[in-house]
């Protein structure tokens, strides 16, 4: 199933950030005319290329729609990778920016099922 919402554990040196992904793929007439009033494009398949990642973590929780709105590295790279592999992740899933970047070789465990 191809979900709009999907949260992520996002991981990188020493980081941990629990986050939201919103896909903005319309489904209805309503969805497309709010969608494109707020900017995003007038036809469903441009709106859908716009994921907006919000932290949920933090004294204020922040979203943007695009990658590089993000300071830092680690925000940036997930971003980038959430929205280039949506249809590839599963919703509860590590993005570990390190292995996203080729530094390590196995991408990090969930601290969920930490021992």
């Amino acid at each position: 199933m191809n979900h709009k919402v999907k949260m992520f554990e996002i991981r990188d040196r020493g980081t941990f950030i629990p986050a939201i992904a919103v896909r903005l793929k319309p489904v209805n007439e309503a969805e497309r005319y709010l969608a494109a009033r707020a900017g995003y494009g007038v036809r469903p398949w441009e709106q859908g290329e716009y994921v907006l990642l919000t932290r949920l973590s933090g004294d204020e929780p922040t979203t943007h729609h695009a990658p590089e709105h993000w300071g830092g590295r680690t925000m940036p790279v997930a971003h980038r990778h959430i929205t280039e592999s949506w249809d590839d992740l599963e919703t509860g899933q590590v993005i570990d920016v390190e292995h996203v970047l080729g530094e390590t070789a196995e991408p990090k465990k969930s601290e969920q099922n930490a021992d």
